[in-house]
């Protein structure tokens, strides 16, 4: 499941960790840093030129908004950022940090992923395989580029309906699929979402996939 920060109660007040988060970028991904940290509800403690070409960032914010946010800010600064933390003190438990991710393309039914859907599945966002990769329902085959998440049928192929459709088909060009890797896996799954973990793979998956399923979630105020 998603990560979760240990929370303490003293006096009765619910008290959560805090980090100071130290970063050095390119002056040029300056904006990148304080949009992303802003969205977090970081406080900005110091900021100093280091050379002529990168910045320095002092910042303070809870421990849980640092989930996700390192390799995040990576990907983001093409990998020249100097990214360092350390726990600092706990203070009262804050508002809740709004989502940050965005949807999950959810395997529509069980079977092999083919070309043709993973192309359709590719329109929609990012995927996390290729072809061949045996999938089943609820799977999380890609990153949606919307906020919610959606069914695709990666399993699709495409239908022919005579011999000149058949050679006339042309061979279909996917981007290469961004695999889950562990620490990604665990960044990337909410409440709702679950990781396996094998010797040969890292798979995510839905916890409800029916609708009754999800109607039991909803029932017990689970996300879904």
């Amino acid at each position: 499941e998603k990560p979760e920060v240990i929370i303490k109660e003293v006096d009765g007040v619910k008290m959560e960790p805090v980090e100071e988060l130290n970063i050095i970028v390119p002056t040029e991904y300056v904006g990148v840093v304080s949009q992303e940290l802003g969205r977090r509800y970081a406080v900005l403690v110091n900021t100093a030129p280091v050379g002529e070409k990168e910045t320095e960032f002092v910042y303070h914010l809870p421990t849980r908004a640092l989930i996700g946010l390192r390799s995040l800010l990576v990907t983001q600064t093409k990998g020249s950022i100097i990214f360092n933390s350390q726990m600092i003190d706990y203070q009262p438990l804050g508002k809740p940090i709004r989502k940050l991710r965005s949807g999950a393309l959810v395997a529509a039914q069980s079977g092999k992923a083919l070309s043709y859907g993973l192309n359709a599945a590719q329109g929609r966002g990012i995927t996390f395989i290729g072809p061949g990769t045996q999938v089943y329902r609820g799977m999380i085959v890609g990153k949606n580029s919307k906020e919610a998440d959606i069914e695709v049928n990666v399993c699709k192929g495409k239908k022919l309906t005579n011999m000149r459709s058949k050679s006339s088909d042309g061979i279909i060009q996917l981007v290469p699929p961004t695999p889950v890797t562990l620490e990604m896996g665990l960044e990337f799954i909410e409440n709702d979402e679950l990781m396996e973990v094998t010797p040969k793979s890292v798979r995510l998956r839905k916890k409800a996939v029916s609708r009754q399923e999800k109607r039991l979630f909803r029932q017990n105020n689970l996300s879904v």
